[in-house]
């Protein structure tokens, strides 16, 4: 049989539990999987009062990767004052995941990848209220370290995958200490991977919204900071047809966490027409990091010939369930290996 990885499988919220399990039955056509199942939710916070408890953290340790589904982020009105931990903010912040890969593509010529800090900036939530002046405050947090490391993560990520070019995306103009210092410690390392024939450039936030509707082409790989990488690679989504195609990787020094970058989607929850892609997707990139080059490879193929043959989803202009869609990506599989 092999080494069998061990992966920790979560499915979430909403269509998370329609998603990931039809993923399963994609790897299980590539490889043979250790999966164990771990808690994360809405529905787990309500049901055991922990939107993610310890043992689901600990599980997510001890496991080699997590396949992560999607989950349901309730109003504070929902809450009634009980404490909510997000569980994807809280498994980055614990496993240490501090890079965030969001690839764009089409399968015919659009290309390229926008990695995302995912441990700071505003999303270390250190907000207060100032009563006495009537003030809310969000603390925003880009320290040397943190932006050293993703921008040393997004040229090798370059240099390992054949990308010619890493852009920078800032507020700099405005924001000068905080994306000040992201962009002076990007222009310092850009030059140590001038050698291995990688070029940099540097973009403000706000243009680089308006290029990629412009002409997206233009971008290979993208390094930004958290918040505006978030909202970056939502507006890439669009272009290719939507969240339901767009896979993500959590990557740390250790471990991987996968997911898809759409949400639960209680609108259509339960009624067996989520896209499957994004998930499928977020798998070959695990299997990728696990090594498993060859067997990504063999699913993003398949995947390919599955949406090229118009086998598609309703959010796709399509009509098949998810189940039918996954039946034809595993037929694709089994003619190529």
């Amino acid at each position: 049989m092999g080494y069998m990885p061990k992966i920790c499988v979560i499915t979430g919220d909403g269509i998370g539990k329609e998603v990931v399990p039809e993923t399963l039955r994609v790897l299980n056509e590539v490889h043979d999987f250790e999966y164990i199942e771990a808690h994360a939710g809405y529905e787990c916070f309500k049901r055991c009062g922990e939107s993610i408890p310890e043992s689901t953290i600990q599980t997510a340790k001890n496991s080699d990767s997590i396949l992560f589904g999607s989950v349901t982020t309730p109003k504070p009105t929902e809450l009634k004052n009980k404490p909510y931990r997000s569980p994807i903010l809280t498994l980055r912040q614990e496993l240490d995941l501090y890079a965030n890969i969001r690839p764009t593509y089409n399968f015919k010529d659009l290309d390229f990848v926008i990695i995302r800090e995912n441990t700071e900036c505003l999303y270390v939530k250190r907000e207060y209220y100032d009563e006495i002046n009537e003030v809310a405050i969000a603390e925003r947090i880009i320290s040397k370290k943190g932006s050293e490391r993703i921008i040393k993560f997004a040229f090798e990520y370059a240099r390992l995958n054949n990308r010619k070019k890493v852009s920078c995306i800032h507020k700099a103009n405005v924001l000068r200490v905080t994306d000040g210092l992201f962009l002076e410690i990007f222009e310092k390392i850009a030059k140590l991977y001038e050698n291995f024939g990688i070029s940099s450039n540097d973009y403000l936030i706000d243009a680089t919204a308006m290029y990629l509707i412009k002409n997206p082409y233009m971008f290979d790989v993208m390094v930004t900071t958290n918040l505006f990488g978030d909202i970056l690679s939502d507006e890439a989504a669009g272009l290719i047809g939507g969240l339901g195609m767009s896979p993500s990787a959590n990557i740390g020094d250790n471990l991987g966490l996968f997911e898809p970058v759409h949400g639960s989607a209680p609108d259509i929850a339960g009624k067996g027409i989520s896209n499957p892609i994004a998930t499928i997707l977020s798998a070959s990139m695990m299997l990728d990091h696990l090594k498993m080059n060859k067997k990504a490879e063999i699913i993003r193929n398949a995947v390919k010939k599955t949406i090229n043959n118009g086998y598609l989803t309703p959010d796709l202009g399509g009509s098949l369930k998810t189940s039918e869609v996954v039946n034809k990506v595993i037929e694709f599989i089994r003619d190529e290996i």
